[in-house]
């Protein structure tokens, strides 16, 4: 009876909280998330308590959070310049799904090999954070979890910075000058930038255990190769192909930094072997 009480908290921790959240959002005056959206981020939120607990739960609200803030900087120039994001900012399911599918996979691949969907015990997912990055698949499934999330922060930090702050803005592929809001366009300001919001997630996700220190970094060099290259395809390939929408970009953008960290953390895993 015990065992069946605690494999059923999850759900409902994750359905409650995530309710009154939905509630409070659905009211507030300033949206962040389209009434679509809003639901397809409840779905999300649930997803990501009942397999990684609170301490996933905190990376994606961290990136949630602070994504926004960054879009609305500047939103009157950009608007005005026509290089806002649509709707003010507020994310539909396609934005949502577009930031967090590649960080719903891992984490649903954690929940799969710890206990299927339910998870009594999340704390019991979290890896030993006193020793090193393990090889486990687990390990790199957190380690990708938390790089996917950096990864997308980066991208729209750098992204909404440089359009609002941009002092000189330069096409990735030709460092050409072309006008803020280029697809592929770099700037210092928004780089800079997007590297501070990669180290801010990581550090969360060191903060509530997912990755250990060494994993901070396996993210930071991750997201800062993913968004260059999210902007080398912007430059090359978005405009020839209209199924490359921002929102298939983004997955790639996310995957690539999950990726890549996981192969950072192995290639430094068989090195020090």
């Amino acid at each position: 009876m015990s065992s069946s009480i605690d494999s059923v908290n999850p759900w409902l921790v994750a359905v409650v909280l995530n309710t009154i959240l939905l509630g409070l959002a659905w009211i507030v005056p300033k949206k962040l998330l389209t009434p679509a959206g809003l639901f397809h981020a409840w779905f999300l939120a649930i997803l990501i308590w009942v397999t990684l607990g609170w301490q996933g739960y905190a990376v994606v609200m961290f990136y949630f959070l602070v994504g926004s803030g960054v879009t609305r900087i500047g939103m009157a120039q950009k608007e005005a310049e026509g290089i806002a994001e649509k709707r003010s900012g507020a994310r539909g399911p396609e934005n949502v799904w577009g930031s967090a599918l590649t960080g719903a996979l891992c984490a649903l691949g954690v929940g799969i090999i710890n206990s299927g969907f339910l998870v009594p015990n999340p704390q019991s997912l979290i890896p030993n954070t006193s020793a090193s990055l393990s090889t486990s698949l687990q390990s790199l499934l957190l380690l990708a979890y938390v790089a996917s999330f950096s990864t997308k922060l980066a991208d729209t930090t750098a992204s909404e910075v440089g359009k609002a702050y941009g002092k000189s803005t330069f096409l990735i592929t030709t460092l050409q000058p072309v006008p803020r809001g280029t697809e592929g366009a770099v700037s210092l300001e928004g780089t800079l930038a997007g590297i501070v919001a990669s180290v801010a997630i990581a550090f969360v996700g060191w903060g509530v255990g997912l990755i250990d220190l060494l994993g901070v970094a396996w993210c930071v060099l991750a997201a800062f190769i993913a968004t260059n290259l999210e902007s080398v395809i912007g430059a090359t390939l978005q405009s020839k192909y209209t199924w490359l929408t921002n929102e298939v970009v983004n997955i790639l953008n996310t995957l690539i930094g999950a990726i890549a960290s996981v192969l950072l953390a192995w290639t430094w895993i068989t090195f020090i072997n």
